[in-house]
């Protein structure tokens, strides 16, 4: 009976939503656009000012460098990617895990909850050379550097979503003998998801940032680790195209988990 009331209610409130509209488009268009007149302005500056290429490399050196250096650059971009995918991974379930336990238990909540925000009043650049100096110069630390970065807005945004359930069909459940795993199932997890899903989008797009955190302290490769290899080498066009690359990589990524966010949540329509 429960299940059908779900059912019911969760029918009524959905509306079905398309995936592609003109006005998304537009939404898409809109920064491309500015993106390639950001791009024409910087090649022709540079063009015109006869800028060193050491110190502003142009666009199309950048790429050029890409296309020649594409097996280097894509060896250490795979390195960078599994950091990024395996601590981003690590990180959700983790998160999940601990917005569960928070809502299950206030004397959890009054526990870890401090944890969780002093863990983030550490600076990430100052626990690197820690995680280095326990883990050594592999995968490891760069991987716990991403998990630190990811964990904090997808637990903390979670656990808002489970506190944030309605009363009213809390009480409605309670009303019809619904135990607590089941309103945990029924009505918080489901008015969890659109919160996880924000804390999700905010964790894929700095996940990179953690992996390239954790090489610039110590690695033998990643794109962290050719970025500084790159710049004492003042071989500039080659850093821009790593820093594009990682940047490529986190909109990507936050991207996916938008798409999956939309298909988990068709009932939410804030956006």
């Amino acid at each position: 009976m429960i299940e059908l009331a779900r059912r019911d209610a969760m029918a009524r409130e959905r509306a079905p939503r398309r995936w592609w509209n003109p006005r998304s488009l537009v939404g898409w268009l809109v920064p491309l656009a500015l993106l390639a007149l950001t791009i024409g302005i910087w090649e022709a500056w540079v063009r015109i000012a006869d800028t060193p290429a050491w110190f502003m490399p142009a666009p199309s050196a950048v790429a050029e460098e890409a296309y020649h250096s594409r097996q280097l650059l894509w060896e250490h971009t795979w390195t960078t990617l599994q950091e990024v995918l395996l601590g981003y991974a690590i990180a959700l379930v983790v998160g999940i895990a601990t917005a569960l336990l928070i809502a299950f238990s206030p004397v959890i909540e009054r526990t870890v909850y401090p944890l969780i925000v002093a863990s983030q009043a550490i600076p990430i650049i100052a626990l690197a050379p820690i995680l280095l100096i326990w883990f050594g110069f592999g995968m490891t630390p760069k991987i716990i550097v991403v998990v630190l970065l990811c964990y904090f807005p997808i637990a903390v945004n979670m656990a808002d979503g489970l506190r944030a359930a309605d009363r009213d069909a809390l009480n409605l459940l309670r009303s019809m003998g619904a135990s607590r795993w089941q309103l945990m199932r029924l009505v918080r997890i489901p008015s969890s998801l659109p919160y996880l899903m924000s804390g999700a989008r905010i964790a894929a797009a700095v996940s990179v940032i953690g992996a390239i955190v954790g090489e610039w302290v110590g690695a033998s490769s990643g794109l962290g680790y050719l970025m500084t290899r790159a710049a004492s080498q003042f071989l500039t066009a080659r850093l821009f195209a790593a820093v594009a690359i990682s940047a490529v990589i986190g909109i990507v990524m936050f991207v996916i988990v938008a798409l999956i966010g939309r298909w988990l949540t068709p009932w939410d329509v804030r956006d």
